[in-house]
């Protein structure tokens, strides 16, 4: 991490000098103990930190919160929206925070302030890192915030030590009193740890939670948003991301829990916020007590708060500004339409030197930038081999587990490599992280990566196989990665699976690369177009398509494996429709190149224009559009690249109309000029209507239209 800036007060204490020599040896530091702190401003771009009389603020132009610096503890006192000019006073005198061990009132703490400096990863912003201690624990939160951003990330560690139990079962609504003893019993979460918790006042707050799912080997319905009205009896919501607006004035805030899916969370209390009258919590942190390092940090979960105002696109592009500062999408490095043999399921029978070339002269030909070789390229046989005797257990026993197989690559994967240059290709691979002793050999993983990359200069990674059961896992895991990123100069991507196991989910390891969502297979009749596209428009709400790897099959195999009547049957489609359901996201084509019949490479002169735009369309934030998919539906996505332009993805499903008005986030009775990308559609001006919605026509059922537009007045 570089820090190009450090704010500095002079220490106060001698018990204060202890406690940073032994957390921040041969740094400058700002410091106070509990006298009156001097005066500290820190400034990037937009952002500041002040700190003054124990008040400490963080703010830019969107977004500012100010608190009561309480000796690190911190105590809100205000939220404000700056863009949309109005501020919360907060109600409660407790802490934000509450970790079993951590006194209300703490013995010591202190403050830094850096800036942190733009990488190929993120872009620069301004950090608070506040430290505070109680007996044996200490707590640090590191609070960023970006320029021109209406949110503030705060991550926790915790180092030390602490005798108290951080669980107790809650309370069944079931076995609760009548409503007249309400007041005489006050239900808390006990000593399950609280990251955050801000109490804005108002009775009338409108909440939407929104639980995600991914092991999508086993789940085909990813999202589950739930809406409710605030109450004064705490409602426990379970999900990653809450909104909270107040009915009367239609501002409101957002909070995002940055942590896995509630079905893979560490020490999950079995809820993930607490909501009543004003008053919003985030629960759990990832830990227990056993985790924790009396020496080293130990990284647990962490949330973001952000500020909204208005309808659904505020509230959506609220969030995706926060998330686009996640990891900087890079052209040349982040988009691709990469190719993965695995989903013909010839699994590794045919992984060889001479059918990757063969494959590569195709996969040209169709128009892929990428090709992935899945499992099978390497020495060691895992347990997902078409032949018998691999195992993912004990890889580090064979210590040429991750060199090319000798018999397979007899002059290793160079020549693959060079192949791919000559023919616009880039070659990405498929890795296992051993999960023995959780994942005690992480060193030897990350070298594995490494020598891959120095060696032949493979940057992509599949990340497959990962079980995160234990909070070790989590730390090594993430060891692996980071390890990798500094030595390779943050130049290799990894495609992070999520379709079994306890795993990363959409908001947790998202630096790192793109995710990989789902296998489907035609061989077992659980690949449908509309299913797809479906998750993809659900999840495009909340994550950005660009950050997801969408599937697109070789629908001419496996026709028998589907009922002659299926109206959705992929064959039934077209291979131009399949594909162009994931323009959106980063399509990935889940097949061999060389099963593909003649006629399927009708497509490539549309992947290759594709490719020519792919980088645009990707800067804008992608949005869904018309009606959720259902296989009969008008849907689709919109690009909003600024307020006057961005791109419009239209499908027709399959149904009888030839023309609709589709609902989209373009202005209400404004005219459009629309420019013909790919599809069936022409060149030409049209007007929203009063309601924002869109004419559009198209005269084939399944099928699309890619427009670039402009709103011209």
């Amino acid at each position: 991490m570089n820090h190009s800036k450090l704010i500095f007060i002079p220490l106060m204490t001698l018990s204060i000098l202890s406690l940073c020599k032994a957390s921040r040896a041969a740094e400058r530091v700002a410091y106070f103990h509990d006298n009156k702190p001097q005066f500290i401003q820190a400034s990037y771009a937009d952002c500041q930190i002040i700190l003054s009389n124990d008040t400490l603020i963080i703010k830019n132009a969107q977004i500012a919160r100010k608190f009561r610096f309480n000796n690190g503890n911190l105590i809100s006192l205000s939220l404000t929206d700056n863009a949309h000019p109005y501020q919360w006073s907060c109600q409660s005198s407790q802490t934000d925070c509450s970790i079993p061990g951590l006194s209300k009132s703490p013995d010591s703490g202190y403050l830094v302030v850096d800036t942190i400096a733009t990488t190929s990863v993120s872009p620069a912003y301004l950090q608070a890192s506040i430290y505070t201690k109680s007996d044996k624990l200490e707590v640090k939160r590191v609070l960023k915030i970006y320029p021109n951003c209406p949110a503030i990330e705060c991550i926790y560690y915790l180092r030390g030590s602490t005798n108290k139990k951080w669980w107790s079962q809650s309370t069944s609504l079931g076995n609760l009193s009548n409503i007249e003893s309400l007041n005489k019993r006050k239900e808390t979460p006990g000593a399950i740890p609280i990251m955050e918790s801000i109490s804005l006042g108002g009775r009338h707050w409108n909440i939407q939670c929104i639980e995600f799912k991914d092991i999508t080997d086993r789940n085909n319905n990813l999202v589950n948003e739930v809406n409710q009205v605030a109450y004064r009896q705490p409602a426990k919501l379970i999900g990653n991301l809450l909104y909270a607006t107040d009915a009367q004035n239609d501002h409101g805030i957002f909070l995002l829990k940055e942590a896995p899916n509630t079905q893979a969370q560490l020490d999950y209390p079995g809820y993930d916020f607490l909501s009543s009258l004003g008053k919003f919590q985030v629960i759990g942190i990832g830990i227990q007590p056993s985790d924790l390092d009396t020496e080293g940090w130990v990284r647990a979960y962490g949330f973001v708060i952000g500020v909204t105002y208005g309808g659904q696109l505020n509230k959506m592009q609220a969030l995706r500004d926060y998330q686009s500062k996640i990891r900087i999408h890079k052209p040349g490095r982040d988009d691709m339409v990469l190719m993965n043999t695995w989903g013909d399921r010839n699994q590794d029978k045919s992984i060889s030197a001479f059918f990757i070339e063969k494959e590569l002269v195709k996969a040209a030909k169709l128009g892929i930038s990428h090709f992935q070789i899945d499992d099978g390229w390497q020495t060691g046989r895992s347990s997902n081999s078409a032949f018998k005797g691999g195992s993912l257990i004990g890889i580090w026993n064979n210590k040429d587990y991750w060199m090319p197989d000798p018999k397979k690559f007899p002059r290793g994967l160079k020549p693959i490599v060079d192949l791919g240059k000559k023919l616009g290709i880039e070659i990405c691979l498929w890795f296992n992280p051993s999960k023995d002793s959780s994942y005690l050999n992480w060193r030897s993983d990350a070298q594995a990566i490494i020598k891959l990359y120095k060696t032949y200069g493979i940057r992509t990674f599949k990340i497959d196989g990962v079980q995160v059961n234990d909070k070790r896992s989590d730390i090594r895991l993430r060891r692996m990665f980071d390890t990798i990123m500094e030595v390779t100069q943050k130049k290799v991507v990894f495609n992070l699976d999520v379709t079994a196991g306890k795993r990363y989910g959409y908001h947790y390891f998202n630096e790192y690369g793109n995710i990989f969502l789902e296998n489907r297979y035609t061989d077992w009749g659980n690949y449908y177009p509309f299913w797809t596209l479906r998750n993809l428009w659900q999840l495009s709400k909340y994550v950005p398509p660009q950050n997801l790897q969408i599937e697109f099959l070789n629908i001419f195999r496996n026709i028998d494996k589907y009922p002659v009547s299926d109206s959705f049957a992929p064959a039934k489609m077209g291979f131009d429709y399949c594909f162009a359901l994931t323009m959106m996201a980063q399509p990935l084509a889940w097949m061999e190149a060389t099963g593909l019949p003649a006629k399927a490479f009708n497509i490539s002169p549309i992947i290759k224009k594709y490719r020519s735009y792919q980088t645009d369309i990707h800067q804008g934030q992608i949005f869904p559009i018309g009606k959720e998919p259902s296989g009969k539906s008008w849907t689709g996505f919109q690009s909003i690249l600024n307020a006057k332009e961005g791109y419009l993805l239209i499908l027709r499903e399959l149904n009888s109309l030839n023309s609709t008005l589709i609902t989209s986030w373009l202005p209400k009775g404004k005219s459009v000029k629309l420019k013909l990308i790919l599809g069936q559609g022409q060149d030409h001006t049209i007007k929203t209507t009063t309601n924002g919605k869109l004419p559009i026509s198209l005269i084939k059922e399944n099928s699309y239209v890619l427009y670039h537009y402009t709103i011209v007045d």
